[in-house]
């Protein structure tokens, strides 16, 4: 393996650095997922909506003050701050926790647009050397010639290897933030329906660029 990796190339290296980001972000975000969905308290947004309906404002606050759910967090940061705006409140708070979810998709997203292109830069260098070999006096034999494109074609592999790894991963990032923005939504504007304060939706599709 290591004799394959030093015959790609010096392009090896910052693929090899791609590799290594790429793996410690899909980790990363594979831990947070895990970790979020252990935090979920669903019977408790529950029980926010319901003595929210019921007009029990400050029990809903008090309820939900200590939880680590994000929907809990965005439905009582929303609800202390609803006389400003509970729409621009609910907006802020969304915005915030699906940051959290967002953080990570531009390494990977970068890392899978990156790699195949590394990988193709690398090949053909490799492909320039070896065809340079026509001319010169390094050429021994005719496997000089197939060895050197060879050799340099392991570099596009790695890359696309590299892609291939990511892709998979982040598609199913992406879907984790549409069902966390989703179930903010859902949350938010039963809250507020039962605040009394219709019109606006509290969620925008914007609010994590």
């Amino acid at each position: 393996m290591i004799k394959i990796f030093l015959d790609g190339g010096p392009i090896m290296w910052p693929l090899l650095l791609c590799s290594i980001l790429t793996l410690a972000t899909v980790l990363e975000r594979l831990y947070f997922i895990v970790r979020e969905r252990g935090r979920r308290q669903p019977e408790l947004v529950e029980e926010i909506l319901r003595r929210a309906e019921q007009g029990d404002v400050r029990g809903a606050l008090k309820a939900g003050q200590r939880s680590e759910d994000y929907i809990v967090r965005v439905l009582t940061q929303a609800m202390a701050l609803r006389g400003a705006s509970f729409s621009n409140a609910a907006v802020h708070a969304a915005s915030v926790e699906l940051k959290r979810f967002n953080r990570g998709l531009v390494v990977l997203d970068t890392m899978i647009t990156l790699s195949p292109l590394l990988g193709l830069l690398g090949t053909i260098t490799g492909m320039i050397h070896a065809f340079g070999l026509l001319g010169g006096q390094e050429l021994d034999a005719p496997t000089a010639i197939t060895g050197g494109i060879a050799q340099a074609l392991i570099a596009t592999a790695f890359g696309l290897s590299i892609a291939i790894t990511a892709v998979i991963p982040f598609n199913y990032l992406n879907s984790r933030l549409e069902e966390a923005r989703h179930n903010i939504q859902n949350a938010a504007s039963q809250l507020e329906l039962h605040l009394g304060q219709p019109g606006i939706s509290v969620v925008k599709s914007e609010a994590v660029s």
